[in-house]
């Protein structure tokens, strides 16, 4: 279950739940006709409301440095100004730098910044609180009746956002405006347990354990489950139902566990001593305690030397239509590589085309529910005489970090990728790659304000090249001065093209922040 603010459980207490599901659905059911009518024509008028709201549980995302500028991230739907008829209203919690604004602006192909300026609008809540933005949007009625009077009249719009939850839900009624995501009453397909009993549902190959696991006993009992299963088993993995990036996962170590009856004992003893929790400055009770809270899985820990972590990720349009979109390999750190920091696209070539086949019918099953829009499918593939052998670990219905870069990289070369070959084609035929990551971070590069990005950027050349097709784009711009962190797309022509796009980032950034001390 999600923690919101005190003053927004009244606010939904002032709300006609069931009657903000049924009017939610009639404009879902209307959005079908209009995508048809509308959405394949790119000269089309057209609206698209971003709410690039966060709106996961507050404790969880509070574990994350500079989760307040990942609204930022979103900032890549400003690539949609690319088409000529279609406004934007992009609403976030404080202001955007115009810095950062008219970076993105510059990037738009075939596009000035004053025709691409007449047609976005840019909106505040002015509110730096660690309230989600759909929250403090909510909280702002004169702020909701702006963004109506921002869209054109008779302009067919919709809104897009990071996820989906009762809040956007109502929001999306009180603006009068489908949502192109899933319906937050699926919202349980996208929990640990609903992901496990999807991957039952159509074979996934998934790792071995337990959903619905609600309580400290009930994680005991299991992790004692999977070692008398497994008993050379060293590792489990224990995940919270409704985590982010990774931190509301811990690695549960099996250590000096003993055997048989002395087993449950031991387990019971030593669980909190040997769990390594994953968000930082959340002790292991802590993480118990929330567990029980919103209950999870426990399943065992992948082990091997060749070890990957691709993800896929997919669309379910409204007219039903599934597209394999992208395949990416997860950059992974923290305790065990639990945590998401970057990644490199399109997946190895070895396995690319193997996932998108596992991919597919996960997603079919997911339609027949009703999921629409983007989700992530990650896997864990370990190598074993020369085979990958894949296991699917988690679904997440939302966008996720590897959605900006590969719609910065569409935008930006009016490509495609191909599911059956594993790779990104442009017009021309001719292939890109690139490597990206939200966590570009030293403390060094704290005090590096927007303005000093993009003077430094320039005169080093680290840009991205429309001549060429290749180069480097950079989000989360304003987390850098207070966090020393943001993060690039290095887009090349070859993988170590990219690759090195990206070491010359950091050397540049290294460099410049050595000599102004």
């Amino acid at each position: 279950m999600l923690t919101f603010s005190p003053d927004t459980y009244r606010l939904l207490q002032h709300e006609n739940i069931e009657q903000n599901r049924q009017l939610f659905q009639q404009l879902q059911d209307q959005f079908a006709a209009e995508f048809e009518a509308v959405f394949p024509d790119k000269l089309a008028a057209k609206t698209i409301v971003v709410i690039p709201s966060l709106t996961v549980d507050q404790e969880i995302l509070t574990k994350v440095k500079g989760h307040f500028y990942y609204e930022e991230r979103l900032l890549c739907l400003l690539m949609l100004l690319r088409m000529p008829r279609t406004h934007v209203v992009f609403v976030t919690s404080v202001p955007v730098d115009p810095v950062i604004v008219d970076y993105y602006l510059h990037l738009l192909p075939g596009i000035t910044g004053f025709h691409a300026r007449e047609r976005l609008t840019l909106l505040s809540c002015f509110d730096a609180s660690a309230k989600s933005l759909t929250e403090k949007i909510l909280e702002r009625p004169r702020l909701i009746e702006r963004i109506k009077k921002c869209i054109p009249q008779n302009s067919p719009a919709h809104i897009t956002c990071f996820n989906t939850t009762e809040l956007e839900r109502v929001l999306a009624v009180k603006l009068g405006l489908p949502v192109y995501a899933c319906n937050p009453d699926l919202n349980f397909l996208g929990t640990k347990s609903g992901c496990r009993k999807i991957f039952k549902a159509c074979n996934g190959p998934a790792p071995d354990g337990f959903e619905d696991v609600q309580n400290r006993r009930n994680i005991v009992q299991r992790l004692v489950d999977l070692k008398r299963k497994h008993p050379l088993l060293k590792k489990a993995v224990i995940k919270m139902n409704d985590g982010f990036s990774g931190d509301g996962n811990a690695v549960f170590f099996y250590d000096d566990a003993v055997k048989n009856k002395q087993l449950e004992q031991w387990i019971n003893s030593n669980l909190e001593q040997q769990l390594k929790v994953i968000a930082t400055e959340l002790s292991a009770s802590t993480f118990i305690s929330k567990y029980e809270t919103m209950g999870g899985i426990v399943e065992e820990f992948i082990e091997g030397e060749i070890k990957a972590s691709p993800s896929v990720q997919c669309r379910i349009n409204p007219l039903g239509q599934i597209d394999i979109l992208s395949t990416h390999d997860q950059l992974l750190g923290g305790e065990d590589r639990q945590v998401f920091l970057g990644a490199t696209f399109p997946a190895n070539e070895e396995y690319a085309k193997e996932l998108a086949v596992i991919a597919f019918p996960i997603a079919e099953e997911l339609k027949k529910y009703g999921v629409l829009g983007r989700f992530g499918i990650d896997f864990i593939s370990v190598k074993e005489n020369d085979c990958w052998k894949h296991f699917v670990v988690e679904i997440n219905l939302r966008k996720g970090g590897t959605t900006h870069p590969y719609i910065m990289l569409q935008f930006l070369t009016e490509g495609d990728y191909d599911a059956a070959s594993g790779k990104f084609y442009m017009n021309d035929g001719k292939q890109r790659y690139y490597i990206a990551t939200d966590n570009l971070q030293s403390d060094s590069y704290k005090g590096i304000t927007p303005y000093d990005l993009m003077d430094i950027a320039i005169c080093n050349g680290l840009h991205y090249n429309g001549a060429s097709e290749e180069g480097v784009t950079f989000h989360l711009i304003g987390a850098l001065s207070e966090y020393g962190k943001t993060g690039v797309v290095c887009i090349g022509n070859t993988p170590d093209r990219a690759k090195a796009y990206f070491n010359k980032v950091v050397e540049v950034l290294d460099k410049e922040c050595k000599q102004k001390k």
